[in-house]
């Protein structure tokens, strides 16, 4: 009972979720595939050749290649038209093998194993002189109708199903298939019927190809691997998604991040400060985007030596997450130091009451306190010298510390958004957190383009102690997915069990709504605040 759920599960499964499990090493996931589109590979091949046996043989031998060579199928979606490349190359080869070598040699199948009865009976239905009157009927009709009349009468006169497996619509096909009959000798076309209905494969074909495969071990590199896949290709179709929304967010946030800090700006050194470190800190992101990426594609083309890659891409971590620390704190320092410059040499820039120093409209407290302390406190103009950090239940500023909620550069509270964020609900460029996320997610939780933590998620690169899940490099103690992976476990259903993959793919929406909320909500809110009470600009 369990095999007959198993099979129906798989039959039920889309091509890109029969890849992803295929990868793995799911045979029977490998088999649907087979039987999903034996019919059409071999109505091809015989379009071409116009020999059953052979025509079979070379469908074999293109099935038996892409199960060696489907970790290079970059888009599983995409399988069908793969498939037919394998098999049209291989239509190629025996042709100029039989233009060399008129003698027919013996098949190259054979070897892995000798047929069962089932098929020998399904190669003798098919007699040698019927299959050369076939061919005399076919062989003079061009292609284009040839592929249809085989498909069309090999699938019990399905006009869809010749559709859907040539890319044509149904008009085009009955197109096809009218001009096809015409072509045909009225005398032949009962007989072609007849013997095509004859020559569609049965479990036969899948055996044969599943012997071949049965002895070959599967590909060593994987998108996503492991038969856990069949639980996770949709968590992972939808991996792409984190990627853009955390861009959107970042970029969105930092737009109105920028025009804030211009805004606050009263002099020209003021407002280049501001371009110039908003340029720097996005040469950094770009140049770790991009150092993940190469680092990827390198150890995908060099997989003897993935581990010192894997190495480098965690080094790579480590820069960024140093360099967005440090830029950051230098970041404020500098903004501090300066304005008391500008006020020094420049005082005719700050004249108005909103420029003062002690002036309302820098900062907002509200007149309600819990325990002494401020419910609200945001700071809204830009930071002077003597400015302590903002302190309250929800606070936003440059430097936010809260009890509840704080936003703004350096933000440490029990949800913190911020460049650099601390608490146990923290978004940011650097998120550390019992749930960390961000560009670089730190926690015991940790989600983002790279992640470190006990169990840890992201899109480019991960290293958890227990385990690690990323479309690039993970890194783990006991269980990791990933195309680049190390761990006592390495992508089976194991790993996806180690990973929890099943409740977090139930809570992965959740997770990036949390992040577009947090990250692009406070950034617009203090923008606009910003432009209403901060309304000057230097001249």
């Amino acid at each position: 009972m369990s095999i007959f759920k198993k099979r129906t599960q798989i039959v039920d499964l889309q091509d890109s979720a029969l890849v992803l499990a295929s990868v793995g090493g799911d045979r029977d996931a490998f088999c649907e595939i087979v039987t999903r589109y034996q019919s059409l590979l071999c109505s091809l091949a015989y379009s071409a050749i116009g020999d059953f046996k052979h025509s079979e043989d070379i469908a074999q031998e293109a099935f038996v290649e892409a199960w060696n060579k489907l970790d290079t199928l970059r888009d599983p979606e995409k399988l069908k038209a793969w498939l037919c490349g394998i098999l049209r190359f291989k239509v190629s080869h025996f042709r100029r093998k039989e233009a060399k070598q008129p003698v027919k040699d013996a098949d190259e199948l054979d070897e892995l194993g000798e047929p069962s009865e089932h098929a020998k009976i399904e190669d003798e239905a098919i007699s040698a002189q019927e299959q050369a009157l076939l061919w005399q009927a076919l062989e003079k009709m061009p292609e284009t109708y040839r592929e249809p009349l085989i498909l069309f009468y090999r699938e019990h006169r399905s006009v869809e199903y010749v559709a859907v497996q040539l890319d044509l619509s149904d008009d085009a096909v009955k197109q096809r298939l009218s001009r096809g009959r015409k072509l045909l000798q009225a005398a032949m076309v009962t007989f072609v019927e007849d013997t095509l209905a004859k020559s569609k494969q049965g479990t036969a074909f899948t055996l044969v190809v599943m012997a071949a495969i049965n002895s070959i071990s599967p590909p060593a590199k994987a998108a996503v691997l492991g038969s856990g896949a069949l639980k996770t290709g949709s968590l992972f179709k939808w991996a792409s998604m984190l990627v853009v929304l955390a861009s959107v967010s970042g970029i969105v946030s930092s737009f109105f991040g920028l025009r804030a800090s211009l805004d606050q700006s009263r002099t020209q050194r003021e407002r280049h400060n501001v371009i110039m470190i908003s340029a720097v800190f996005l040469l950094i992101a770009i140049v770790y985007v991009l150092g993940m990426f190469a680092l990827k594609y390198v150890a995908m083309s060099d997989y003897g030596r993935a581990a010192i890659y894997a190495g480098a891409s965690q080094l790579l971590v480590f820069v960024f997450v140093a360099g967005y620390s440090i830029l950051t704190i230098s970041m404020l320092a500098r903004t501090r130091n300066l304005r008391a410059q500008e006020r020094l040499f420049h005082p005719h820039a700050f004249q108005g009451p909103d420029d003062k120093i002690d002036s309302k409209q820098r900062e907002y407290k509200s007149r309600v306190c819990l325990l002494g302390i401020p419910l609200l406190h945001f700071r809204f103009g830009m930071p002077e010298s003597n400015d302590k950090p903002v302190f309250g239940w929800v606070s936003g500023g440059e430097r936010a510390y809260g009890l509840l909620f704080a936003w703004g550069g350096v933000a440490i509270a029990p949800i913190s958004v911020g460049i650099i964020s601390v608490g146990v609900i923290s978004v940011g460029a650097v998120g550390f957190g019992l749930f960390g996320i961000g560009t670089v997610g730190i926690g015991v939780i940790a989600f983002g383009a790279s992640a470190i933590g006990y169990k840890a998620y992201s899109s480019l690169s991960s290293l958890g102690w227990d385990s690690a899940v990323s479309a690039g490099f993970s890194i783990a103690r006991e269980g990791a997915l990933a195309p680049i992976a190390f761990a006592k476990q390495i992508n089976n259903e194991q790993a996806a069990e180690i990973a929890n993959l099943t409740t977090f793919g139930q809570s992965y929406l959740w997770v990036l709504a949390a992040i577009a909320v947090l990250v692009i909500v406070p950034a617009v809110w203090h923008s606009n605040k910003v432009r209403q009470r901060m309304k000057k600009t230097g001249k």
